[in-house]
């Protein structure tokens, strides 16, 4: 994953399929969780309803971290933001809630798939976050070679 970080283009290539991943799943989310995803609810438990609807903020709000991150590392490789500042805690990634696995199991077919994608996406990006941490933990000289390499 280091290697990935540390050169430019494929940290471009790697950002943009990543929010075209993200950008892809988030209209797939709206559009069933607005959509279809109402008459499945509807035909559920009570209890099961509230979970349905708590699975959906979840996934809402790993997706708009995982968007938010991915959108600080466009303005890294822009210029707009240096490489050190996106590393500020509050330019990282967020927190992401976790599923109860009980309550995903017992929710339709594709609120499941759309929870396990938006979490799986959320664990990727969660893993670049960690290792761009890592980059600048290690050695001053190597975070200096980052920074210069997503300039140019």
């Amino acid at each position: 994953m280091k290697g990935i970080l540390t050169d430019p283009r494929m940290h471009c290539r790697l950002i943009d399929t990543l929010y075209v991943d993200a950008m892809v799943l988030a209209d797939e989310a709206r559009s069933y969780f607005d959509e279809a995803g109402r008459v499945e609810r509807e035909a559920l438990d009570p209890m099961a309803r509230v979970s349905f609807s708590c699975e959906s903020l979840k996934v809402t709000t790993r997706l708009m971290h995982v968007i938010a991150w991915l959108l600080t590392q466009r303005a890294v490789e822009a210029g707009e933001l240096r490489a050190a500042d996106a590393l500020d805690p509050s330019r990282r990634l967020g927190p992401a809630p976790v599923s109860e696995p009980g309550a995903v199991a017992s929710m339709p077919p594709q609120a499941r798939a759309l929870i396990a994608a938006s979490a799986e996406l959320y664990r990727r990006v969660a893993r670049l976050d960690d290792s761009q941490a890592e980059i600048v933990a290690a050695s001053p000289v190597q975070s200096l070679y980052a920074r210069l390499a997503m300039a140019f």
